[in-house]
């Protein structure tokens, strides 16, 4: 294969992301408008919570200020403890279940919902030492969590999600309703 061949190939290859995880979205959290999720569901039914591109602390060229995963007095996501081959001890998390709260240098805070039900897994620590992986990577090392659904409830989680396409369309609504600067 000559290098022209090459760099063409390597030009399409689709990401990791890409070729192991589907994306689901969930949109307008809450019904607070633009604040989306991305759920990437692997094969192996991990689904590792993210932020869609379109939530308000990707845009604008915001800054993070602080990550908090201690959701209440009782309650820190990072306490989760899991162990052995079936995750024993995870937290069990719903729909709606606060996974974290982030705090901009505006002073905008955000809470990210876990958006599907499951066995926490994981939270990652790496974004309170580096928030600036959540703007700069947040498919892949700037992802909020690591969630395992029941393997009964693997194919119905996807039911209140939105697919890729889905998504898109909800997307492309907002920016014809928004109006166009003069």
């Amino acid at each position: 294969m000559d290098s022209l061949e090459q760099k063409d190939t390597e030009a399409t290859a689709p990401s990791v992301i890409d070729r192991y995880y589907t994306r689901w979205y969930r949109a307008d959290i809450k019904g607070k408008p633009c604040e989306d999720h991305c759920i990437l569901q692997h094969s192996n039914r991990l689904c590792v919570i993210t932020l869609a591109e379109t939530h308000p602390i990707l845009q604008n060229g915001r800054s993070i200020k602080s990550i908090n995963y201690q959701i209440s007095d009782g309650c820190s996501r990072l306490n989760n403890k899991v162990s052995g081959k079936s995750k024993r001890g995870g937290q069990f998390l719903t729909d709606f279940a606060p996974l974290c709260r982030i705090t901009c240098t505006d002073e905008t805070e955000y809470t990210i919902y876990s958006c599907i039900r499951g066995r926490l897994l994981e939270v990652n620590e790496s974004i309170l030492k580096t928030p600036s992986l959540l703007l700069k990577k947040p498919f892949t090392d700037g992802y909020i969590a690591v969630i395992l659904p029941k393997f009964e409830e693997s194919k119905s989680i996807t039911e209140n999600l939105l697919s890729r396409e889905e998504f898109e369309t909800i997307v492309s609504k907002r920016s014809v309703a928004e109006p166009q600067p003069t």
